[in-house]
């Protein structure tokens, strides 16, 4: 066959189908140059699902008479003010969209007194002044093989839906109202924006996230800075999918495997994998670090140092999630009488082993007293500590206590599994020297792959070496650690090969300690008297990433005064 030119309307619908996947691509792009035009209010119609009508309206600038004509021609764009790829700081720049869009539906555009029809490119005079105004109708009329492949009007509203709430997010200093049913204003705080795109669960369940580095990467970039901030969920708060996941990386909404890889390392101590967290966050990266050209869509990206971004994303994650109920809590002064020998009232053998294991403090003979000692405990006043003070025991497995905000639950086995578990984190990973090392067959890509993360492979433990272009051998490993080699570091350099990192190592010592922690905590089931209890609650206060467990359930349960109120109808 001999090569021949296609045809400039084939050409265009070809684009089409990489930019124009279904009628929330044409609002995504629609709504992309409202905002590199300036707009800070966009109006969004959209009749069956997008399939017949598509109306976006803004206040931006809008386009002279010359622009207007330039706007549908295939790579005329004005968002690159010259031909540098590396350096764009607008949401729009392929110069497709338009084209694409006209090439698969009738469209019009009103701008600044005059219409353009883009099917014939004729422009005439148009009432409409001020912003711009972009009409498609008919969506895939010009292209009826595409009508099959759309999904119900209603699934094509939602997902119309889910892009305005993404775009809502990147920019909250602008409004947009979709079908005057979606209702996003501008000049509100931003949290008002973040509960009413993922719902009132989210009030005052968010944590703040902010945080700034000198990026000094192994490119040798100078004067290179990582910025992060945004808002995470309470482990305690997630979906069942990521749902309510929002990830900008320079005000674009992306889906990234670094950034979502980043964020499931971040959340793997304190919620199980079957579950995910909620959040915005808002990456800047400076632009020559990051490819945005990745795809027509522009959903992807690409960053210059993707291992240096992960590990700043998890480092920086983790310290908000790190931060106890009480920071800068001195050291609670044991005022009781009588000290005895006794720790508490059962159990006392685990509670040995768990103070030989890891120096826990339980046993200490100041901790708890027998039920028949006589004690006394220095009680606060209830708002001088954030779980209160201990009011008793429900079922040998709940601790009661009453704060200033009303009165709170604990489950005594989550509270001390957390608390083991971040003593158990900060201890030095012993190792086993193998007098005969344990060969792993591979393939030669996955040895070259292991090769690259060896410092991580060092860090948990494993001393690891090339042996032969088909297998490595491990020469020291974590003393405690009997597995399936082989399966494990296929799994790793899979990770490896395809992101460029890998979590798998530290979801198997996450495992380790999590399953070691449970086993040496306080049993649900289990009585305690009221200064074990209180310890249980101070120490809970102090710890980091206090309020779940390392399988993820909730540690405590504040109830508000005002909902006790309304069981005996006292409102």
């Amino acid at each position: 066959m001999s090569v021949r030119i296609l045809p400039n309307n084939l050409i265009d619908q070809i684009a089409a189908g990489e930019v124009v996947e279904r009628p929330a691509s044409v609002v995504k792009e629609l709504i992309e140059n409202a905002l590199d035009a300036g707009a800070d209010q966009i109006v969004i119609d959209v009749a069956d699902g997008g399939r017949t009508l598509i109306n976006i309206v803004d206040n931006g600038g809008g386009m002279s008479r010359d622009d207007l004509q330039k706007c549908i021609q295939r790579h005329a764009t004005s968002k690159l003010p010259d031909d540098d790829l590396l350096a764009i700081n607008s949401m729009g720049f392929r110069g497709e969209a338009l084209p694409s869009i006209a090439s698969v539906g009738d469209m019009t555009i009103d701008t600044n007194g005059m219409q353009l029809d883009c099917s014939t490119g004729e422009i005439k005079p148009s009432a409409w002044e001020g912003g711009t105004r972009v009409r498609v109708e008919n969506l895939f009329s010009k292209t009826p093989a595409r009508l099959k492949f759309l999904r119900t009007d209603r699934a094509e509203m939602m997902s119309v839906v889910e892009v305005v709430k993404k775009l809502a997010l990147a920019r909250p200093d602008v409004g947009f109202i979709l079908n005057n049913k979606w209702r996003y204003p501008k000049g509100r705080p931003i949290m008002d924006r973040i509960v009413a795109v993922m719902g009132d669960d989210a009030c005052e369940r968010m944590l703040n996230v902010e945080c700034r580095v000198l990026n000094d990467g192994e490119n040798n970039i100078k004067n290179s800075t990582l910025k992060l901030t945004g808002f995470i969920s309470e482990p305690t708060l997630r979906r069942a999918s990521s749902i309510d996941q929002y990830l900008f990386v320079n005000g674009r909404p992306v889906k990234d495997k670094v950034l979502v890889g980043a964020l499931r390392a971040a959340y793997m101590d304190v919620m199980s994998a079957r579950e995910f967290p909620l959040c915005v966050l808002y990456l800047e990266v400076p632009p020559r670090e990051v490819d945005v050209n990745v795809s027509p869509a522009k959903t992807e990206v690409h960053f210059l140092e993707p291992s240096r971004v992960r590990a700043f994303i998890i480092k920086t994650l983790r310290d908000a999630l790190a931060v106890p109920m009480a920071r800068n809590a001195e050291h609670r002064e044991r005022l009781w009488q009588q000290p005895t020998e006794q720790s508490f009232n059962s159990n006392n053998d685990i509670l040995k082993v768990c103070e030989q294991a890891i120096g826990i403090r339980y046993s200490d003979p100041a901790f708890g007293q027998g039920p028949d000692s006589e004690y006394r405990i220095p009680y606060p006043d209830a708002d001088e500590q954030p779980l209160g003070r201990v009011i008793g025991q429900v079922g040998n497995k709940y601790i009661i206590a009453e704060s200033a905000k009303g009165m709170v639950v604990v489950d005594q086995h989550a509270a001390h599994e957390r608390i083991v578990y971040e003593k158990l984190k900060n201890r030095e990973i012993k190792t086993q020297p193998l007098l005969s090392p344990i060969v792993v067959k591979l393939k030669p890509e996955e040895v070259q792959a292991l090769e690259t993360i060896g410092a991580e492979l060092s860090a948990s433990g494993l001393k690891v070496s090339e042996f032969g272009p088909d297998a490595v051998a491990i020469y020291e490993k974590p003393a405690d650690w009997d597995m399936d080699w082989a399966a494990l570091f296929r799994d790793i350099a899979s990770e490896v090969l395809s992101h460029g990192h890998s979590s798998k190592l530290s979801e198997k010592l996450h495992l380790k300690l999590a399953n070691h922690a449970c086993h040496y905590s306080v049993r649900a089931g289990q009585k305690l008297d009221l200064c074990s209890m209180d310890a249980l609650l101070r120490d809970i206060e102090k710890t980091e990433r206090a309020g779940s467990c390392n399988h993820g359930r909730p540690v405590y349960k504040i109830i508000q005064i005002s909902e006790i109120d309304s069981w005996f109808e006292r409102l």
